[in-house]
């Protein structure tokens, strides 16, 4: 390992910069906040706005914020960012009914030979793109179900009443089974 040289006594070793300093600053955060309650993911926010920070470093600030306002006894920037996302994945919902109330008209264009003619024939075909809507609907569902499965996903839930006896499922027999679907075979084949 090398020898660095002694450094006189009183003299401080000069810090390094470790990366670009962050810049976090309440207004940037309040316009992420209110992009976020639009629907707008956090990677788009940093990427399409001018002097926004990386999304890892919007992350960091979350963290930090977190620490202080927990000191403090505020409200801190995730708690801010989860309610704005809470609200943002109503915004996506409703964006889900607008694009399928909404028509999207598809212009289709084929051209082909006459064989009678040999002269070029151009037809061109106007519809309603509805498997296209069909996939930006199912795309931001299935995301909504993934982001907040408890409000948008599809899970079904067997759940007993309060202060009842809890619900008990037992695995059925496969021999009763197997003579369930015998007597049905035999059903069949005698009427």
């Amino acid at each position: 390992m090398p020898k660095t040289a002694a450094k006189p006594k009183g003299q401080k070793a000069a810090k390094r910069p470790t990366g670009k300093p962050s810049k976090y600053t309440p207004e940037i955060a309040r316009i992420i906040c209110e992009q976020l309650s639009e629907g707008i993911p956090l990677r788009q926010i940093c990427r399409e706005n001018p002097g926004f920070p990386a999304w890892r470093t919007v992350y960091d600030w979350m963290a930090k914020d977190d620490a202080a306002a927990a000191a403090g006894g505020g409200v801190g920037l995730s708690a801010s960012i989860a309610r704005a996302r809470d609200i943002g994945y109503d915004a996506i919902a409703e964006e889900c009914l607008y694009i399928a109330d909404t028509q999207t008209m598809t212009e289709r264009v084929t051209e082909a030979e006459n064989p009678a003619t040999g002269a070029l024939v151009r037809s061109v075909v106007r519809s309603d793109d509805v498997n296209a809507r069909r996939l930006q609907v199912e795309t931001r569902l299935k995301l909504l179900a993934k982001f907040h499965p408890t409000k948008y996903g599809d899970k079904l839930g067997l759940h007993g009443v309060d202060g009842a006896a809890p619900i008990l499922t037992a695995d059925a027999r496969s021999e009763a089974l197997f003579d369930l679907i015998r007597n049905m075979e035999m059903t069949k084949r005698v009427g």
